[in-house]
């Protein structure tokens, strides 16, 4: 198996990128819970306030399993084996099927579209621009396309997976 390890930079990058990601996250975590507006979400007893810091890493915790999951179930569609998923998470063959039992031996999907966050994407060469246009339903109904030809297919399907990213 290959380790992949994070470099104390790198570490303390993604340290203060979580921590910005999860501050409104748990301020509004907060707020829901006391009913306080979200100004007054560090006033409190020490212990709620902790434990509602807590509940957000929580919810972060499961969205970023979803997330897992789903990068597993792409990489498997383009044919990845668990013993390379297994590989990739730093764990067996055998792990990385418990772990995603459903992500090796589903059919890829069909030239040209895209399925991600619970959206789906068709990926078309626009031959008079010379290169690749997408259109995309997120799965909250929000509708999008390229605005302009992107030069390759990948670079078209990662906007338009961004674009899906954007509205799960």
């Amino acid at each position: 198996m290959t380790v992949v390890e994070i470099t104390p930079e790198e570490r303390a990058r993604l340290a203060e990128a979580l921590l910005g990601a999860l501050d409104p996250l748990a301020v509004a975590v907060r707020s829901r819970a006391t009913g306080l507006p979200e100004e007054r979400m560090w006033h409190g007893e020490p212990a709620e306030v902790a434990l509602s810091v807590l509940s957000a890493w929580k919810l972060l915790d499961a969205e970023v399993r979803r997330l897992t999951a789903v990068a597993a179930a792409t990489a498997g569609s383009y044919g990845a084996s668990y013993e390379q998923l297994g590989a990739a998470w730093g764990i067996t063959r055998q792990g990385a099927r418990k772990k995603w039992p459903e992500a090796v031996g589903r059919p890829a999907a069909r030239p040209g579209s895209l399925e991600l966050f619970g959206g789906s994407a068709e990926l078309v060469r626009d031959e008079a621009a010379d290169g690749w246009r997408w259109t995309a339903v997120g799965a909250d109904g929000s509708t999008g396309e390229a605005a302009g030809g992107h030069p390759t297919r990948e670079e078209a399907a990662a906007h338009a997976g961004a674009f899906l990213a954007g509205h799960a």
